[in-house]
């Protein structure tokens, strides 16, 4: 292990979300089993966001021809802050050391006002993350990463359309050797577009099926990201959540009621970003018994972090919570100014539900310590208890 035993960047707020604006505060630990030489102990803060993607094609024919990878990428930096903490870089000269023990550098970082939310997309991401560094003259240098979720506000209240009921429907035929057999057709409809992760969506769809073959219907919650290039836009669609309906026997009509719960994500636009947009659909898929492509209906939803008034006032009603006894306004952890006028329930923070992702960069190099699987942590409002209606002010 050598003479570092422990060199970790720990944070002031253990679930590491902020909102921009937030200070993020901590200290940078280090322990030695022995002395070290060194020059400096620096810290960097950064937060940026990349996209990045190859594609293949073919140029020439017959003999001539031969494959072309094109790359395309963007960057944004957001900030970039470099700060000493030990030795040359605060006025200690080239040649410094630190004795066997504990060490403690605290440090402190005010986030600038307008930041977009944390991203992990394959394709591209939006990343904050703090760098500790012990350089060391003549030697590799020992580095340590620490991610952290910057999570920005989406007032569902500000968007007219999140209150509107939305919905679809789509017909199509399907065709039988010669003959085109009758259609089969969808319609899915949802009172409102706006949610938050935790609330549950109800919908009600229709699924009629004058065709010849059985038809089995789903419904799917999916992201739409586009990643935008400097001479290009790449669009991905993932599947989130899927639920199955029974099959729709030919020439029968089907009312399907039900309802899909919003897991952890990001909010939707991906605002202050402009080289990744995230935007939601809901999708009733009708897919035919045979040979022969699916039917998809799909309705847009807008995924916020404060949800709307009536949504709030309804859950505060159902648990006969008086005005003089409402949650506290919605706040990130530590936070000390309000962010909305209306007492709302306080969210969790939960981990995204697709998962950690290596976050290891260009500038990390094997040795390097820390966090490197990670995963944005997301506002999520956990509906079903009655305790979180009734906190005082």
């Amino acid at each position: 292990m050598g003479k570092l035993r422990a060199f970790i960047i720990e944070l002031d707020n253990p679930q590491g979300v902020f909102f921009a604006g937030n200070c993020v505060s901590g200290r940078l630990y280090i322990e030695l089993d022995a002395e070290m030489n060194m020059r400096e102990i620096r810290l960097k803060f950064k937060g940026a966001a990349n996209v990045y993607w190859t594609e293949s094609r073919t140029t020439g024919t017959g003999s001539k021809a031969e494959t072309v990878t094109d790359s395309y990428s963007a960057h944004e930096t957001y900030f970039e802050q470099r700060v000493p903490v030990f030795g040359k870089g605060v006025g200690m000269g080239s040649e410094n050391s630190l004795p066997p023990g504990e060490h403690f550098f605290p440090f402190s970082l005010q986030l600038p006002p307008t930041l977009p939310s944390s991203f992990e997309g394959g394709v591209g991401y939006v990343r904050y993350t703090i760098k500790g560094t012990i350089d060391k003259p003549w030697k590799f240098d020992h580095d340590t990463k620490r991610p952290f979720t910057v999570t920005s506000l989406l007032d569902l209240n500000t968007y007219p359309n999140a209150t509107s009921e939305v919905r679809n429907l789509h017909q199509k035929y399907l065709c039988c050797l010669c003959c085109r057999s009758g259609p089969i057709s969808g319609l899915i409809k949802l009172d409102r577009s706006g949610y938050v992760p935790g609330e549950m969506i109800p919908f009600n769809a229709e699924i009629q099926n004058m065709s010849s073959r059985d038809c089995a219907p789903s419904l799917k919650l999916n992201m739409v990201t586009l990643f935008h290039a400097t001479t290009s836009t790449k669009t991905t669609s993932q599947e989130i959540i899927r639920m199955n309906h029974q099959v729709v026997p030919a020439g029968e009509t089907e009312i399907w009621t039900d309802r899909i719960q919003v897991p952890p994500l990001p909010p939707s636009f991906l605002m202050g970003c402009s080289i990744i947009d995230i935007n939601y659909n809901l999708e009733l898929t009708i897919a035919p018994s045979g040979p022969a492509y699916d039917l998809n209906v799909p309705v847009p939803i807008i995924i916020g972090t404060i949800p709307l008034y009536s949504v709030v006032q309804q859950y505060q009603t159902q648990y006969e919570t008086s005005l003089q006894e409402q949650a506290p306004p919605f706040a990130p952890p530590g936070a000390e100014t309000s962010l909305t006028q209306l007492p709302m329930p306080p969210p969790t923070y939960s981990e995204c539900v697709f998962g950690k992702t290596n976050i290891r960069e260009e500038d990390d190099s094997e040795h390097t310590r820390g966090e490197m699987d990670y995963a944005p942590a997301y506002t999520y409002y956990d509906w079903s208890k009655q305790s979180q209606f009734n906190l005082k002010i």
